[in-house]
């Protein structure tokens, strides 16, 4: 088997997954579950998710040729795979869930860029969110303590505005801000580079159409030209035969 191959197979059932993980920990965070059986319920269908992450890891790397440049290209990958309080990264998998929208994206790149662009920002806000409440709901000094407050701050922070209404006071906190800062911040230059591609797209357009009809206007005088040459012969040789 392939790694393309195992890409393929895997992609929706790991998408599921992640979205089974993304509905037990917004569920254990929102509902601040910390013992019990729901506790242990979803603890365990989390572990589950990223044993299926972890065992989706070592499959890319054994097929991955060749192997070493493939996995220092995918450290951030390891690192959610070793470290398990970094497991909600791994619900960023559910870009691939948009993969599915690109039939009414169209066929243009931009336009495919734009749907992975909206979508992965309202994923990360939400991942954000979650991570947030979850570090910062039960600290006595925190200011964020439901999940409406933790969305908020969470898409005021991704997008750089950041009215400082609510802020982390947690090491793991402002961790998670930074995360959000860089991702608004790589978000904001693709939406930049793929309007300046669109403006270079029309000006490239316009060029050609204008290239394209000088070409057809140099043709047709050739053409002209041509007939004018063979009138000119034919007008010499009827002459010469007087």
């Amino acid at each position: 088997m392939t790694q393309d191959a195992w890409k393929r197979m895997s992609e929706w059932p790991l998408s599921i997954a992640a979205v089974v993980f993304l509905i037990a920990y917004a569920w254990s965070v929102i509902a601040d579950v910390h013992e019990g059986m729901l506790y242990d319920v979803l603890e365990t269908v989390m572990w589950i998710v990223w044993g299926l992450f972890v065992i989706d890891y070592v499959m890319n790397l054994s097929l991955a040729r060749p192997r070493w440049r493939w996995f220092y290209r995918h450290i951030p990958e390891l690192l959610v795979v070793v470290l398990p309080f970094l497991r909600p990264l791994r619900l960023l998998r559910l870009v691939a869930l948009v993969s599915v929208l690109q039939r009414t994206a169209g066929t243009a790149l931009r336009g495919r860029v734009m749907l992975y662009v909206a979508c992965s920002a309202s994923i990360v806000i939400l991942v954000g969110g979650l991570a947030v409440l979850d570090a910062e709901q039960n600290v006595p000094t925190a200011n964020i303590h439901n999940f409406w407050d933790a969305l908020w701050w969470a898409f005021v922070t991704i997008t750089t505005v950041g009215y400082g209404d609510y802020t982390p006071v947690t090491h793991t906190g402002r961790l998670i801000a930074l995360g959000l800062m860089i991702s608004g911040i790589a978000l904001l230059g693709v939406v930049t580079a793929s309007l300046a591609s669109w403006f270079v797209e029309r000006a490239q357009s316009a060029e050609a159409k204008e290239q394209q009809i000088t070409r057809s206007q140099i043709s047709a005088l050739t053409e002209q030209v041509m007939a004018l040459r063979e009138e000119l012969a034919a007008f010499e040789h009827a002459r010469e035969s007087r």
